[in-house]
């Protein structure tokens, strides 16, 4: 699965604009990817020039299409494209710092959390004539070919926040990113929830809370009491049971689904902890 951040960042043929805790990309989609499943370690807003695509997540699926706008969070998600036009995009990618550092710096747009809120995955953003013309200049700058100051492209980018969050039907997004300040167990809880189903490995978890490898397992087992490899285990074959039991999938298409390698591995894993194999354990259930 690709790290779409880490592939446009590196990747010599993309125009972009490369700063500190943030990357502009103008991206046109390849024709022939209709469905495509990726993760990003930064968040991430896109805003369609032209064409159409899917944007989908376990709850809900979002239909872009020409100058609509997404403000889509870290994680791991399913692009479906409409093959019959081309698909334009630009794509901001910005840091959890970068956030709390616009945030830190504009106290007015600070506000008392609610923790019981549990955010989406995706924000669709209201757009207005500035917006458009914030991304039409945006653009121009990628058109130039030259090296812009990253002082420059930071303004442009600040602006753009300014921008969403100034909108009051963008208040969600200002609401999610107020939560970022939150304390680092929430970070990782909310990351690790809502990702465990994918093969992830434990190095592009610890990407997706926004820390080194040692630092987030030593986080994680100070949070949770165990380790983040013992814990994506429990997780995702207390999943697998659920799966078992309520639905008609096969054991294979089980394991997929919980982010296993490949079925042998599933059903040893499931062996080590249930005592019985992912067919044995579903079976009798089914006939309570």
């Amino acid at each position: 699965m690709i790290n779409a951040y880490e592939y446009f960042k590196n990747h010599p043929k993309f125009n972009k604009l490369v700063g500190n805790d943030f990357l502009f990309v103008e991206y046109k989609c390849p024709l022939n990817i209709e469905e495509y499943q990726l993760w990003i370690e930064n968040h991430l807003i896109t805003y369609v020039i032209s064409g159409k695509k899917d944007w989908i997540t376990s709850k809900k699926t979002h239909e872009l299409s020409t100058g609509d706008a997404l403000f889509i969070r870290k994680g791991v998600y399913t692009t479906r494209q409409y093959l019959e036009s081309d698909y334009c995009v630009m794509l901001f990618f910005i840091t959890d710092k970068f956030i709390k550092r616009f945030i830190t710096e504009n106290p007015s747009f600070k506000a008392e959390l609610d923790h019981k809120l549990e955010h989406n995955q995706i924000f669709e953003i209201t757009t207005n004539e500035a917006f458009k013309t914030l991304i039409e200049s945006i653009f121009h700058y990628l058109k130039q070919g030259e090296e812009i100051p990253k002082e420059l492209v930071e303004i442009k980018f600040k602006e753009l926040l300014f921008n969403i969050v100034l909108n009051s039907n963008n208040k969600e997004i200002l609401s999610f990113f107020n939560s970022i300040t939150q304390n680092t167990k929430s970070t990782i809880e909310n990351i690790m929830v809502e990702n465990f189903q994918y093969d992830l490995k434990i190095v592009d978890f610890a990407k997706l809370c926004g820390q080194s490898l040692s630092s987030f397992k030593r986080a994680f087992t100070a949070c949770f009491g165990t380790t983040p490899s013992r814990w994506l285990i429990n997780k995702r074959l207390e999943h697998s049971k659920m799966l078992l039991l309520g639905t008609n999938l096969t054991v294979s298409e089980i394991g997929f689904e919980c982010g296993f390698k490949n079925s042998s591995h599933f059903i040893q894993a499931f062996k080590k902890k249930e005592g019985v194999t992912p067919n044995k354990f579903r079976i009798p259930k089914k006939e309570v």
